[in-house]
């Protein structure tokens, strides 16, 4: 473990306590801890979390105290408010609502915004990626390609071009990220979940599950009716 860890670039050294279960480590410059958790990916033997700062007791207390489920998942649901709003919106016509209009703006959106969030952040995004995503833990590279995936896809679907083509490769996509997510999930592994970058701490849970679920089947369902 010692080794792994003192392999990461801009590490300077590594003290573990088997004991304890600690490990200090000096950094020439801060490294992301899920940069450190990348190091340990192949050695599931070895966890790696950030011990918690020392506080005062009533501010400790307060801040300790756990987060319910809509709190946690407070930002993923106003953005899946305002992208299905817009979608509603543009889908009515005047002849009617337009379903497949709808569908559409809705993942050009889902993308647009998502790898807004990715773009924050190209390295915490990569570094979360690696931590469950079957391609993106053998290739890191795969984390910053996905990112400019979503960016030109969601420009696809915002301008209607090649839909064909646009709804093939997010089923394609959304089918092998959705593999790593469900292992994830089954196993029961908790890690943060990457769908808004490094911009927000959310834990993988079936919303990821849904997330990437509600992409295929409306792309499966695109492709069908073109």
């Amino acid at each position: 473990m010692q080794q792994l860890l003192s392999a990461v670039p801009d590490v300077k050294h590594v003290d573990i306590d088997l004991q304890k279960g600690e490990a200090n480590i000096t950094m020439e410059k801060h490294i992301n801890t899920t940069t450190l958790q990348a190091a340990l990916k192949d050695y599931p033997k070895y966890q790696l979390t950030e011990k918690p700062h020392e506080y005062p007791a009533h501010l400790q207390e307060e801040d300790t105290e756990p987060k319910t489920w809509l709190q946690t998942y407070k930002p993923i649901l106003l953005i899946f408010a305002y992208i299905l709003a817009v979608s509603a919106i543009t889908g009515y016509t005047g002849s009617g609502f337009q379903g497949m209009v709808a569908m559409r703006v809705f993942m050009a959106g889902f993308f647009l915004v998502f790898s807004f969030f990715k773009m924050l952040d190209l390295d915490g995004f990569a570094d979360s990626y690696a931590m469950y995503d079957v391609i993106a833990r053998k290739i890191k590279a795969w984390g910053y390609i996905y990112a400019f995936i979503e960016l030109l896809l969601g420009l696809a679907f915002a301008l209607n071009i090649y839909p064909l083509l646009t709804n093939s490769i997010t089923l394609v996509v959304m089918t092998i990220s959705i593999i790593g997510v469900l292992k994830s999930v089954l196993n029961k592994r908790a890690i943060r979940c990457a769908c808004l970058g490094a911009v927000f701490n959310l834990p993988m849970s079936t919303v990821t599950i849904i997330e990437d679920g509600l992409m295929i089947a409306m792309s499966a369902v695109a492709i069908f009716v073109w």
